[in-house]
C-alpha cells in the first residue's frame, strides 16, 4: 500500500511540476538579482535527528580531516573534539592545497572560525547539546544563496551578488549546527564541470591534482573535490544531469540525490524547474543520510515540497544490520531487497561485475535481471533530453536579451533553449510521464532498487538515485548508481550501508598534493561548443 500511494502522489506532483514550472521558475532568477530577494525562510527548529554512536576508527582520532561527518560528531560530543581545532584542521588543508585543487570559490574562514567557537559553547552548555551536527565544517556548492557571503555560480550575471538570506536547504544545516567553510566551485550556471565563466577549467579530480584533463564529474565537482581533498566534512550539490553521483563516482565518495520535492530549492540559482535536485555529496551512507535528514522537508516558499510522504528514518536505513543467525557477525539487509539489473551492466567494466558477486553474498539481497520499457533509447536519448534547455533559457530571457556574453562559455545551451518551441516541450513533458509509468509499472513491478548505467534518466523522472564507490580501474575509483522508487531513499542507503559495511572502498582517500616546488599545471580552456557537448 505504500509503495502504490507513493507512486500515485508522485505522479501527481510530477504532473504537477511540468504544468507549472515555467510560472513558478520566472521568478527565481530575478528574485536572485541583487536587486530583489526572496522571502528569507523562517529559522527552522533542528530536525529530529539523532546520529549514533558510532566507533571512531584510529585514522580519525589522529587526523581529524580524515573523520567521517558522523564520526566528527562524535568526537565532539565526547569532548575529544572541538568545533574550532576541526574548522581550523580543514582551514589548513584548505591553505596548503586548495591552490592546486581549487575546490573552493571562496573560503568563510573568519566566519567559520567564529562559527566553531559558538557552536563550542552551546556544546559544552547545560544539555551538552549544539545541534544535531555539532559544528562540523561543511561545503556548499556556490549555486546556494549563502546570506552575506557571495553567490556567483561562475557566472558573469551573478558575479557581484551577496544575497541577504540563506536557501532554505541551508538555513536548515546551519540551524542543526552545520558551519559554512566555503562556497563550492562549479560549472557556470551548473551546465559543465567547474571552469571560470569563459571556461578555463578550475577544481582538477582529488585523485588527479596534477592532470586537470581527468573529469571530476559535473559541475558539483568543487564541493566533491572539498570532501575527497579532505578539505570539509560533507558538502552539499545540485544535480539536473548527473551532477551529484556522477562527482561522487569520479572521486570516490557517496553522493544521494533525492526524490524531486525532498529538499527545497528556494534560494538556488535554478537550470531546470523540473529536473534541479538538491542532495549531499558525503564519505559514506551514514554521512549522506545524515546530511539529507538535515535538509529535506516541506517548505512554505517551495510548491514541490508540499504534500509528500513523510521522511523515512534515513539514519536507521544507512545503519548495518548484522544477523543474529547464520554466521556470526554477517552483516545482511535490512529488509529482504530485489535488486535489479539491467542489460549490459557489466559490460567493459569488471568492478561492476564484483560489485554483484559481492551484493548476491549480502543475505536479503536477491539480484533480479530486468528489462528496460519499450523506447529507453529515445525517451532517454538526446532528443527528449534536450527539453530541459527550453527551461534553463525561460528565466533568463532577460539577460539572453541584454547581453550574450553574460552567460561566457556557456552560450550555445541557452540558445539552444530558445529555439526550442512550446509544443516540443509539451511534447517532452509528455514522453516524460509515458516513460514514468512504464517505468514504475514495469522494472519496479520486479525489483526494490535498480542499478544504473546513467543518471540521465532518473534525473529526467525525478527519481531518487544514489552514486557510491565500488573500487579502482588503473588506480581511479570507480563507482555505481542505484536508483529506488519516489520516496525511498532509505531503500538506497540500505543497500549501500550494507555494501560498504563488508567492503572499504568508501575510507580510501587520495594522496595529498605535492607541495613547493608546485609543477606549473596548464588550465584547459573549455570553448562553445564543447560546454554545450558536455552540458547537464
Amino acid at each position: 500500500m505504500g509503495r502504490d500511494l507513493n507512486r500515485r502522489t508522485f505522479l501527481a506532483a510530477s504532473a504537477a511540476a511540468g504544468s507549472g514550472g515555467a510560472l513558478a521558475a520566472s521568478a527565481a532568477p530575478a528574485a536572485a538579482a541583487p536587486a530583489r530577494t526572496p522571502t528569507a525562510p523562517a529559522a527552522p527548529a533542528p530536525p529530529a535527528v539523532a546520529v549514533p554512536d558510532l566507533p571512531v576508527r584510529e585514522a580519525a582520532r589522529h587526523d581529524p580531516t580524515e573523520a567521517t561527518l558522523a564520526e566528527a560528531v562524535v568526537l565532539i560530543r565526547t569532548g575529544r573534539l572541538t568545533s574550532a581545532d576541526l574548522v581550523q584542521a580543514y582551514l589548513d588543508r584548505i591553505e596548503k592545497y586548495d591552490k592546486t585543487y581549487q575546490a573552493y570559490a571562496e573560503v568563510t574562514g573568519k566566519q567559520a572560525l567564529l562559527a566553531a567557537y559558538a557552536a563550542d559553547r552551546a556544546n559544552r552548555g547545560e544539555d551538552g547539546k549544539g545541534g544535531p551536527l555539532a559544528g562540523v565544517p561543511l561545503c556548499v556548492k556556490d549555486n546556494y544563496f549563502t546570506k552575506g557571503v557571495p553567490t556567483r555560480a561562475n557566472s558573469f550575471i551573478f558575479e557581484d551578488f551577496v544575497p541577504v538570506t540563506d536557501a532554505t536547504a541551508v538555513a536548515r544545516l546551519k540551524a542543526s549546527g552545520g558551519i559554512l567553510l566555503g562556497k563550492g566551485q562549479m560549472g557556470p550556471l551548473a551546465t559543465t564541470r567547474a571552469t571560470t565563466p569563459n571556461g578555463m577549467i578550475t577544481t582538477v579530480n582529488a585523485w588527479t591534482p596534477d592532470n586537470p584533463l581527468i573529469d571530476p564529474g559535473g559541475s558539483s565537482t568543487g564541493p566533491a573535490c572539498a570532501v575527497a581533498g579532505r578539505m570539509a566534512s560533507s558538502s552539499i550539490g545540485t544535480q539536473t544531469g548527473g551532477s551529484i553521483v556522477n562527482p561522487a563516482n569520479r572521486q570516490n565518495l557517496t553522493g544521494l540525490k533525492p526524490t524531486m520535492g525532498r529538499v527545497s530549492l528556494n534560494g538556488v540559482i535554478p537550470l531546470s524547474y523540473t529536473r534541479d535536485h538538491c542532495g549531499p555529496i558525503a564519505r559514506d551512507a551514514m554521512d549522506a543520510a545524515i546530511m539529507l535528514t538535515v535538509m529535506a522537508g516541506p517548505d512554505a516558499e517551495d510548491p514541490r515540497t508540499q504534500g509528500l510522504p513523510r521522511l523515512p528514518h534515513l539514519v536507521r536505513a544507512a545503519t548495518p544490520v548484522v544477523s543474529s543467525k547464520g554466521p556470526k557477525g554477517k552483516v545482511r539487509l535490512r529488509r529482504p531487497t530485489r535488486i535489479g539489473v539491467p542489460p549490459g551492466f557489466t559490460d567493459g567494466i569488471a568492478r561492476r561485475s564484483a560489485l554483484l558477486d559481492t551484493l548476491a553474498d549480502l543475505p536479503g539481497v536477491t539480484l533480479v535481471e530486468i528489462r528496460y520499457p519499450t523506447d529507453w533509447s529515445l525517451l532517454t536519448g538526446s532528443a527528449f533530453n534536450a527539453a530541459r534547455l527550453s527551461e534553463r533559457a525561460e528565466p533568463f530571457r532577460h539577460w539572453l536579451r541584454e547581453d550574450l556574453t553574460k552567460f561566457g562559455v556557456s552560450v550555445l545551451g541557452w540558445l539552444q533553449g530558445l529555439m526550442l518551441s512550446g509544443d516540443e516541450w509539451i511534447t517532452a513533458q509528455r514522453a516524460k510521464h509515458h516513460l514514468l509509468r512504464a517505468v514504475l509499472d514495469g522494472p519496479f513491478d520486479h525489483c526494490d532498487v535498480l542499478l544504473q548505467t546513467s543518471p540521465v534518466p532518473f534525473d529526467i523522472l525525478g527519481l531518487p538515485e544514489i552514486g557510491f564507490p565500488i573500487g579502482f580501474t588503473a588506480g581511479m575509483p570507480t563507482g555505481a548508481i542505484l536508483g529506488g522508487a519516489p520516496y525511498e531513499e532509505d531503500r538506497l542507503l540500505e543497500v549501500v550501508a550494507a555494501y560498504q559495511a563488508v567492503t572499504d572502498w568508501h575510507r580510501r582517500r587520495p594522496a595529498d598534493p605535492a607541495l613547493e616546488p608546485v609543477k606549473r599545471v596548464v588550465r584547459p580552456l573549455l570553448n562553445a561548443v564543447e560546454a554545450a557537448a558536455s552540458s547537464a
